[in-house]
């Protein structure tokens, strides 16, 4: 057939595509909302399958979108200067080493893109961030998927980080860890991580994405950011999205030596974080009563919405995140399509390799009650 004849469909250009991307599939987003929205209207819809925040932003962040709207016709700060200075002064991390991006996610794809690739290995847990294997299949690396706990564990499901140790070899690049993880929900202590740390040898990067750390209880869950600066194979990523309520601005960064960031930044993509979304970020970042007014509010919806769910008899792991993965057995799929059509939405979990299980986010007080109350219509009123 003459290459005007040709049939240029998805395979035909997969074929072609570099080997990592071949063997690749696309992030699911899971249901399309958009669709949904229009279906049920926006008020009669109960989002709870997208880790949203509830509350939404700052005051003072979404004022600053406003004073943005004057100067659409300039190019953000390419260096994203102010918001990074906010965030130094902020975690008492230096300037130099942080990197800005559009959401954490092109971070966690840009650190596979610079520092693996074909022959190379990277490391994460079962039941990880979905972005952690398909950042290493796009670059070409070999995944090496870590076994998590098992199921009846203090921490079901969670990061061995044991395991993921014994599993680095002279091939692996990479380490992808998240605490708290999504989507289980679990964390590992300071001490733990500490001496996995001192395990690793230096030429593997490990990476911790903490995308939920501001709704995280800091009595129980430590973070990595102070040790940045005592291993220069650390790397630290966070989110705007999460506690700060600004998931639709997609603004993330990630801490980490100096010299690792110069090298990022040959590669990142140049004005990835526009003007209004660096005004809001900063913004938030002086706001703390209404990030601590968030947080109070998810551990409290999260405390009830747990116990009540499993006063219906579900298994529900534990979480220091503004979301819950809850077992629903064998019947998930009916379940969650029986509340999608009273217009209450979960995110499904076979695309994690998690059949029998849904993921649901910490809603308001209203949000729960109307969950709690479809699901008995659901369950036949099971208890």
């Amino acid at each position: 057939m003459s290459a005007a004849g040709a049939t240029h469909d998805e395979a035909w250009f997969a074929a072609r595509a570099v080997a990592g991307v071949q063997r690749l599939r696309a992030y699911d987003p899971g249901h399309d909302l958009v669709a949904l929205r229009r279906r049920f209207g926006a008020h009669a819809l109960v989002e709870l399958g997208s880790n949203e925040n509830p509350y939404g932003p700052s005051a003072d962040a979404r004022a600053a979108i406003l004073d943005q709207l004057h100067a659409l016709h300039r190019y953000p700060d390419p260096r994203g200067g102010d918001l990074k200075r906010a965030l130094s002064a902020r975690h008492g991390v230096a300037p130099e080493r942080l990197l800005l991006g559009n959401g954490s996610h092109e971070l966690l794809m840009l650190l596979a893109q610079v520092f693996a690739g074909p022959g190379s290995e990277v490391a994460f847990s079962r039941y990880g961030f979905a972005v952690f294997a398909i950042a290493a299949q796009a670059s070409g690396a070999v995944p090496r998927v870590v076994e998590p706990l098992p199921r009846d564990a203090a921490m079901p499901l969670g990061h061995d980080l044991e395991a993921i140790a014994r599993a680095i070899t002279p091939a692996t690049r990479l380490v992808y860890l998240a605490n708290p993880n999504n989507p289980t929900g679990t964390w590992y202590p300071g001490d733990a991580f500490q001496v996995f740390m001192r395990r690793v040898p230096e030429d593997v990067l490990v990476v911790v994405d903490e995308a939920y750390a501001e709704l995280a209880d800091p009595a129980v869950w430590s973070s990595a950011l102070p040790l940045v600066a005592c291993h220069p194979n650390l790397v630290v990523t966070r989110t705007f999205s999460k506690g700060y309520g600004l998931a639709g601005l997609r603004v993330g960064y990630l801490a980490g030596a100096p010299g690792l960031v110069a090298v990022l930044e040959r590669v990142r993509e140049s004005f990835n974080v526009n003007g209004p979304a660096l005004a809001a970020c900063e913004a938030a970042l002086g706001d703390e009563a209404h990030l601590r007014w968030v947080a109070e509010r998810n551990a409290e919806q999260r405390s009830m919405l747990a116990r009540a769910l499993r006063e219906r008899g579900l298994f529900v792991f534990p979480s220091q995140t503004n979301f819950l993965l809850v077992e629903l057995g064998p019947e998930t799929a009916r379940i969650e399509a029986a509340l999608l059509e009273q217009g209450v939405v979960l995110r499904p979990m076979g695309g994690y390799g998690l059949p029998g299980c849904s993921r649901i986010t910490v809603g308001t007080a209203e949000e729960n009650r109307r969950l709690l109350r479809t699901l008995d219509d659901v369950l036949g009123g099971r208890r």
